[in-house]
This record gives C-alpha cells, sequence and structure tokens, in this order.
C-alpha cells in the first residue's frame, strides 16, 4: 500500500514519528520505494528531512567530558561530534567563530564524510552560543506586533539587552521568578554574529554574520512596564529567561531569513502566528545600526523582536504558570520547547 502522511503547514512534528520512519516504515520498503520515499520528503522539506545544511550545536554526551561542539543531522536529527572529526577543534561556539572560515570550512568536511550520529536521545543540547560578549535586542520591530498595540511604528530601531546569564537550552525549564507574576512568553529569530566589526555598513552586514537560531524572549512584564522606571533590562534578564536553539544554523543554510514562519504556542495552542518578513529593521539594518555604539564581537546575539500574540495585550491580559510548556518554532531553524516551573 502507498505510504502517506500529510501535515499541516507550520505545525510541529513529534520526533517519535522521525523514529518511526527510521525504524519501522523504512526497513519493509523495497529499494524503489525507499527512492520515492525519500525524493518525496526533500521536496516536501519537512522538518525532519535529512538535510546537508549546516547546524552547528552545542552539547553534551554521558560518555564525553565536557560541553562539545557538533552538527545537528537535520532538522530534528542526531548529533555528528566535531572533536572525532577533527580533536583540534574548538569545544566552544564562540572559539570556533573566532576562527572564521578556517573552522567552518572543517565543519563543512565533516558533513560531508557521514560520520557516526549520536543519536538524539543520548545529548544534551545546550544553547548554541554560551557566554557571548552581550545579547542585544529589538523592540517594537514587527509591524503587526506595532499594530497589536496600537503604537506607531519605530523610526529608529529600539535597543535593549538581556545579560548572558539568562540564557539556557533549547529543552531547558524556564524558571518564574518569585519577584514577579507577569511572565510572558515572546518568540524571536536570533542573529549569530560570526566577525568581530565596528561601524559596520548594511551592505557588510551579512559578512559579519554566522547564522541564525530560535530564541524565546521571556519577560517579566510587571518589571518591564511598570517596575525599575520602566527600563526594561531587569524585566528582560531574569535567569533562565533566554532559551535558545536548538542549532546556529549558518547563513547559507537559510533561504532568506526575512520570509521565514515564526510562531509559538503554550500548551499546545497557538497564541504567536507570523513571517520575519514582517520585521521593520532587518538583519543588516540592525548590524548596521548597533555597531554605531558597540563593537560586535563573534558569538554575540542580536534578538531581532516579537510578532503579535503576546500574553499582555490579551484580553484579558495572560501570563505563564507553573506546568505550562512553551514552543518557539521558526521555519528552517527548528523548535525549541521549554517548561515552565
Amino acid at each position: 500500500n502507498n505510504f502517506e502522511c500529510t501535515v499541516k503547514a507550520g505545525s510541529l512534528l513529534d520526533l517519535r514519528l522521525q523514529g518511526l520512519l527510521e525504524t519501522t516504515v523504512a526497513p519493509m520498503l523495497v529499494s524503489g520505494r525507499r527512492r520515492w520515499l525519500t525524493a518525496l520528503l526533500q521536496a516536501q522539506r519537512w522538518p525532519f528531512q535529512p538535510s546537508r545544511d549546516m547546524r552547528l550545536v552545542q552539547f553534551r554526551a554521558p560518555h564525553l567530558t565536557g560541553p562539545h561542539l557538533g552538527l545537528e543531522s537535520g532538522n530534528g536529527g542526531g548529533v555528528i561530534n566535531l572533536s572525532a572529526f577533527d580533536p583540534t577543534l574548538p569545544k566552544t561556539m564562540i572559539e570556533f567563530l573566532g576562527q572564521g572560515e578556517a573552522a567552518l570550512s572543517v565543519a563543512k568536511r565533516a558533513l560531508a564524510a557521514q560520520l557516526p550520529v549520536l543519536p538524539r536521545s543520548e545529548v544534551t543540547f545546550l544553547a548554541p552560543v554560551t557566554r557571548p560578549d552581550k545579547v542585544v535586542c529589538v523592540g517594537m520591530n514587527y509591524v503587526d506586533h506595532c499594530k497589536e498595540q496600537n503604537v506607531p511604528v519605530p523610526k529608529e530601531p529600539i535597543i535593549f539587552s538581556k545579560f548572558a546569564s539568562s540564557i539556557v537550552g533549547p529543552y531547558d525549564e524556564v524558571v518564574l521568578p518569585p519577584e514577579s507574576q507577569e511572565v510572558d512568553w515572546e518568540v524571536e529569530l536570533a542573529v549569530v554574529v560570526g566577525k568581530k566589526g565596528k561601524h559596520i555598513k548594511a551592505t557588510d552586514a551579512m559578512a559579519h554574520v554566522a547564522g541564525f537560531t530560535v530564541a524565546h524572549d521571556v519577560s517579566a512584564r510587571d518589571w518591564q512596564m511598570r517596575r525599575n522606571g520602566k527600563q526594561w533590562l531587569l524585566g528582560k534578564t531574569f535567569d533562565t529567561f533566554c532559551p535558545l536553539g536548538p542549532a546556529l544554523v549558518t547563513k547559507d543554510s537559510v533561504a532568506d531569513p526575512h520570509n521565514l514562519k515564526i510562531c509559538c504556542r503554550v500548551n499546545g495552542e497557538v497564541v504567536q502566528s507570523s513571517n520575519t518578513n514582517q520585521m521593520v529593521f532587518k538583519t543588516e539594518e540592525l548590524i548596521a545600526w548597533v555597531s554605531q555604539f558597540v563593537t560586535l564581537f563573534p558569538g554575540d546575539v542580536i534578538l531581532t523582536g516579537t510578532p503579535p500574540g503576546v500574553g499582555v495585550f490579551r484580553k484579558p491580559p495572560v501570563f505563564l504558570k507553573k506546568g505550562d510548556e512553551v514552543q518557539c518554532e521558526i521555519e528552517e531553524l527548528g523548535v525549541i520547547v521549554n517548561k515552565v516551573v
């Protein structure tokens, strides 16, 4: 019988389906049908399709000492240990990015070498970047998010920051701080800087970009909007308030970062759904703007703003509570899943 599987556009796939395909369905298919299935997956570009895209990750594994750098073997796949290919490669993403094209070329060779893949169940994913020099954030950067608040679209980027200590991994828990009763969700496209620069021209900006990842800009609205003189920093930077991941997808692996579906689900319900084409200021403009004021370093993370659908502007407002699960997903980049505790 023909094997068919239809997935609603933009929905998350249960990774168990991937395991079913690999362990149950595939062995039963004759070679011709196996080729047909592979062609179908490639044509549909489903999230679990095997990919030659460059998806850099940081991870831990029980048999390895300390964190390691690896390659995710496709969106939702297992992990290739880069140290097994070249032990001289750095073990952290910031050191790796600091070596520039030399390190990236080694990773490309590792990707092409068909190395053994560590099963996803046997590794712990860390944030693709940890302890960057800075985390730069952009407010009010989606046209539809501005409309949601009935405020004008900004003429210049609105910049704030999170502390690097707020970063956690793609599947780590978000801890509700006792100091806040109004913790909210925000899915965001994150840009990772790959090359140092100051006063960067917009036309040169992409040369300073390593790639993109998914971010969850968790926000304590009481501290952001009413406390601390209405300065945003404290409301944005509690510990665990910046989940990132699952992978740093290199810029050459993303067709168009400004035309990606972006969504957030809370307990399975879609609360944010938009497209990065709604961004007011694109990656190039943001890098040019921010680099007027500060030097950008390899590993710096730029959160580019959130679409509409956040809890604080719902009627009545809705905030995260213990036991909630937040899923942030961006087309081509992947999904991060964070339990609220």
